[in-house]
């Protein structure tokens, strides 16, 4: 079955040539088509170009849906390469404790932070976990992200962290858009560990990690590694331990202080480095030229008043950047992916250009996607939205509180909500 849609008003992030990520000046680069067409065949993106060029490509030799999309702007769906989505109820008890002036780190030693996520887990079952999580794959698909990366996190046993990435595996399966697996046993040092953090690792390294590799529900490893979690020395061992198992590094860096994220991450060839609220010169040194992707989680440090990642310093100094979610109960309780673009406009004085950069391509690339996703390049799948009547590319961060979202296609597939 094809798909045509006609008289776009503007194409956007349109890729002739491969391209994994944008960098530095680069990221202020996107390509538009106005007055454009595309045609999607099955499941990926088979043609597009201008209007006036429409006439040379169409064929009426199959069954054609057409959409007319004047006035509107068509894009590649968001990729979010960084989210924590299962997980058993909110904490809006700790969202008040925070405005009445407790901590991150108070919160997590009175029980609550991840600790409280990981005991109400345990006694979730999977099927309720299951329906919760899609639930909000597909509020999150509504405002326009075609893949999602989802981490565990929230079992800190054995049990429960297999219990964790089986979800997943099932959402992996069952739902529409693109899903990966991380699998993050070490995102806090369960309570008859503290004090004892290497023991804890230990378990991580001799009993989960062989466990996920032999059922294999993970795509990726990940650690939290900064001030009152994981330190730079346990991370690497859990790296390693992961690395042996085919398993490719994310880091959890650089929230709540210099305290060597960055640097193991670059040592260990991480996919990407998430949150770099603290970033200096030797950080932004260390990752240039590397395959690792400095990711910033706006919506974190919105929600958790924490100092801004020095976005605008990275891209002038090269680097590339991503924008993702963090989708948690504690930190970010949101996947809205137009309202992480506004942050990065508004916040972070990224141009829009760069926004719609850090939200495609450079996030497909930190979940290892750029090759199928990210871009409206020919045989890529077909993940795209259609905006409403807007003016152009920064009608989106700049309507911060809307959703101009009007369709929604995934893998060929015009979504109903």
């Amino acid at each position: 079955m094809k798909i045509l849609l006609e008289n776009i008003k503007e194409l956007v992030q349109v890729l002739e040539e491969p391209l994994l990520f944008r960098a530095g000046v680069e990221m202020s680069t996107v390509k538009t088509i106005r007055n454009a067409f595309l045609i999607i065949r099955d499941e990926l993106i088979d043609e597009f170009g201008r209007m006036d060029e429409l006439k040379d490509k169409y064929m009426d030799d199959d069954l054609l849906i057409e959409i007319d999309c004047s006035n509107r702007l068509v894009y590649p769906s968001y990729a979010d390469s960084h989210t924590h989505l299962v997980y058993p109820g909110p904490r809006e008890n700790e969202f008040v404790g925070r405005i009445k002036g407790l901590s991150y780190e108070e919160i997590a030693r009175n029980g609550g932070g991840i600790l409280n996520s990981a005991k109400r887990l345990h006694e979730a079952s999977e099927d309720d976990l299951y329906n919760s999580a899609m639930a909000r794959i597909f509020e999150v698909i509504k405002t326009g992200t075609g893949a999602v990366e989802i981490k565990s996190g929230y079992g800190l046993n054995t049990e429960d962290e297999l219990k964790m990435l089986r979800v997943i595996r099932k959402i992996k399966e069952t739902s529409p858009i693109c899903i990966r697996s991380t699998f993050l046993g070490a995102h806090a040092i369960p309570e008859k560990y503290r004090g004892n953090a290497s023991k804890y690792v230990d378990v991580v390294i001799n009993e989960m990690i062989p466990q996920v590799a032999a059922d294999e529900l993970a795509d990726f490893i990940d650690v939290f590694c900064d001030k009152g979690f994981f330190s730079p020395e346990d991370t690497g061992r859990i790296l390693m331990a992961g690395m042996k198992y085919g398993l490719r590094p994310k880091i959890h860096a650089n929230e709540l202080g210099f305290t060597g994220g960055v640097q193991v991450g670059v040592k260990y060839n991480a996919l990407s480095v998430d949150h770099l609220e603290f970033m200096g010169e030797e950080e932004i040194e260390l990752l240039k030229n590397t395959d690792t992707m400095p990711t910033v989680l706006p919506g974190a440090a919105f929600f958790l008043n924490l100092p801004l990642s020095p976005v605008r310093k990275m891209i002038d100094s090269g680097l590339p950047i991503v924008l993702a979610s963090d989708y948690n109960p504690g930190s970010a309780p949101s996947g809205n992916m137009n309202f992480i673009s506004s942050l990065g406009c508004i916040k972070y004085n990224m141009l829009p250009e760069e926004v719609i950069n850090a939200t495609t391509l450079n996030a497909a690339h930190a979940m290892g996607l750029s090759y199928c996703l990210g871009s409206i390049s020919r045989g890529k799948i077909a993940n795209l939205f259609i905006t409403s009547d807007v003016d152009g590319i920064a009608s989106l961060p700049y309507h911060f509180g809307s959703n101009l979202i009007e369709t929604v296609i995934i893998s060929g597939e015009i979504q109903s909500f």
